[in-house]
């Protein structure tokens, strides 16, 4: 089950323009600030009902990397006590960034039923390029390495969620393709989203919100494209994400929006509170 790594790519929304030099791999951050913690519920299609089956909450602080100025976010998914009866799983992931936003260290340590895994990434910018050394540990507790340059940043699951949050959407076209370059456990994959226009929903704080939607698009070996999911994201600077919809091989799951705790914006998309 990897529904974490799917809940982290519904929240990227935005492509990175190509970048050449040290300084130009960094941007202002607009969106969050130090002390934000967002809270979700989960839950999954059972046999023609909706049943809660965990939550997930992301929690920002301000740190220390090297001994210089970051950010820390740390993202923890756990199943409740229904899913925890048939499946264990719990993953935790933690991302260093410098405060402007460029990605310095990321580790996911996940366990799922019997398999534990753990993804690690060091990066650095030497000579004008992004480099990413990828560490994955497997279930049987072999190491194996990748080092990976780009002339755009890369990026991975956490760091990736924090950078496209201070971006601008505001041009983009219902059926415009965005891609980006993202760490996917042993090597750097380029991913495709799709915005598939405005909506508004209601989200588990029982306040409604204008959103932005997007879809994230697979292709087979034909080129066919395919919808693992379809995710709505609050059109405000904030670019909160509210509701996740994901199609899983196994069945249908979506997380919803429940709370937020030290927003660095006002909220700027609610449509109708309680």
């Amino acid at each position: 089950m990897r529904i974490i790594h799917i809940l982290i790519l519904a929240i990227t929304l935005f492509n990175f323009p190509s970048q050449r030099a040290f300084g130009q791999f960094a941007a202002e951050n607009k969106a969050f600030k130090a002390g934000e913690e967002l809270v979700y519920d989960l839950y999954f299609h059972w046999k023609f009902v909706w049943v809660k089956v965990g939550a997930a909450s992301l929690k920002t602080v301000s740190a220390r990397y090297q001994g210089k100025e970051a950010l820390k976010s740390d993202l923890l998914f756990t199943g409740n006590n229904k899913l925890q009866a048939v499946f264990t799983m719990k993953d935790t992931l933690r991302s260093y960034i410098t405060p402007d936003l460029m990605p310095l260290y990321f580790r996911k340590g996940a366990l799922e039923g019997k398999r534990y895994t753990v993804d690690e990434v060091f990066y650095s910018y030497p000579n004008g390029k992004s480099k990413a050394e990828l560490h994955h540990r497997n279930r049987h507790g072999e190491w194996s390495e990748n080092t990976c340059y780009s002339d755009e940043c890369n990026f991975d699951m956490l760091s990736i969620l924090l950078r496209a949050r201070s971006f601008d959407a505001s041009n983009y076209r219902k059926g415009q393709k965005i891609h980006f370059l993202m760490a996917t456990g042993k090597k750097v994959e380029k991913q495709t989203l799709i915005y598939k226009g405005k909506e508004n929903f209601k989200a588990n704080d029982d306040v409604t919100y204008r959103c932005l939607v997007f879809s994230l698009l697979d292709y087979d070996e034909k080129d066919k494209e395919k919808e693992l999911l379809r995710f709505y994201v609050t059109d405000d600077t904030n670019h909160l994400p509210l509701r996740i919809d994901f199609y899983l091989k196994f069945g249908t799951a979506k997380a919803y929006f429940k709370s937020a705790k030290n927003l660095r914006n006002p909220h700027a998309a609610i449509v109708k509170k309680k």
